[in-house]
């Protein structure tokens, strides 16, 4: 829910409803792509969720893992244009379908048929213990399969709330993923790797590029089947990435942060982009330039997910190069 402010929300009695969440939005990019995917998740029986999912299935997305249980639909709320990792957000996911998740309740081995992918993020676990407990059963049924394996960074000190410190979980299912995105301080926070630089201001960009390929040389050394890592700055008037391959870190063009409408998905854009260019074998530089304009790209755009095409995100590359 984005609720516009100054009370226009009220006068109004209107609010924007966006389908969204990292791994959803991720599908969705996806999806566009002409990459086949599914998405599972869990959803009460009622009109809504049938919308949801007839809505889901017209974007060619598959919703057969959606497993159907439990009484509410999880929402939060934030304010037209702020940034998810901003205090503005309202998280109202207590006791929602998804949340109620339990080990056992998804046969694994049946949504994982076919499949050759498989992606979460660090906002799942971020729940409960029961939501750690249910990651951990897909990534180890993934890893069982010999699926290759993605994880999202992204931190919400607002959800890690029962009592567990985030870098006591984290790790355990890290160990088991072959790409990782995020960032320094993500990093930090969700696997407990320290980092000098506590926060942008002031820094150049090869202070941060440096930073960025110290955490990710440690991260390689813990978790030895991570393969790939990506960074993102998102500064103030500028955003770029940083890629890190067994080899040597690849830092992206530094893009302009213009004409900025929504920063809500632009990680999970770049996510997407990253599982895209990795399937089609992109070399590193394109690869990590293709991401960072994809998620500039999206933060042009309204609500959670995009609606970029491959081609325009091409042309994107093409003209910030020029």
């Amino acid at each position: 829910m984005s609720p516009e402010l100054n009370r226009n929300w009220l006068h109004n009695a209107h609010i924007p409803v966006y389908m969204g969440g990292a791994e959803l939005n991720v599908a969705t990019a996806l999806s566009i792509w002409n990459v086949p995917v599914k998405y599972c998740t869990a959803l009460p029986v009622n009109f809504m969720s049938s919308e949801i999912v007839e809505e889901l299935n017209a974007k060619n997305i598959d919703t057969t893992p959606i497993h159907f249980s439990g009484n509410r639909i999880g929402v939060y709320y934030l304010q037209q244009g702020a940034d998810l990792k901003k205090v503005d957000v309202i998280y109202d996911r207590a006791d929602s379908s998804f949340a109620n998740l339990k080990t056992g309740m998804i046969d694994w081995d049946d949504v994982l048929k076919d499949c050759d992918w498989f992606h979460f993020s660090a906002i799942s676990p971020a729940l409960s213990q029961e939501s750690f407990e249910v990651c951990k059963e897909a990534v180890k049924a993934a890893s069982s399969k010999g699926l290759t394996i993605s994880v999202d960074l992204n931190y919400r000190a607002k959800l890690w709330q029962y009592g567990i410190s985030p870098d006591d979980r984290m790790p355990e299912l890290v160990s088991h993923c072959h790409l990782v995105m995020g960032n320094i301080w993500a990093a930090e926070k969700l696997l407990g790797i320290n980092n000098a630089i506590k926060d942008s201001n002031g820094k150049s960009v090869n202070e941060l590029i440096d930073a960025a390929s110290e955490s990710m040389n440690e991260i390689q050394q813990l978790f030895p089947s991570v393969k790939n890592i990506a960074y993102t700055f998102r500064l103030e008037e500028k955003y770029f990435a940083v890629l890190q391959q067994p080899t040597s870190p690849t830092a992206s063009m530094i893009l302009p942060l213009n004409n900025i409408i929504d920063k809500v998905g632009s990680g999970d854009c770049f996510m997407a982009s990253l599982i895209y260019g990795l399937r089609n074998q992109f070399e590193a530089a394109d690869l990590i330039n293709f991401a960072a304009a994809a998620a500039v790209g999206k933060m042009q755009e309204k609500g959670d997910a995009t609606n970029q095409t491959i081609e325009s995100i091409l042309d994107n590359v093409n003209s910030y190069s020029l």
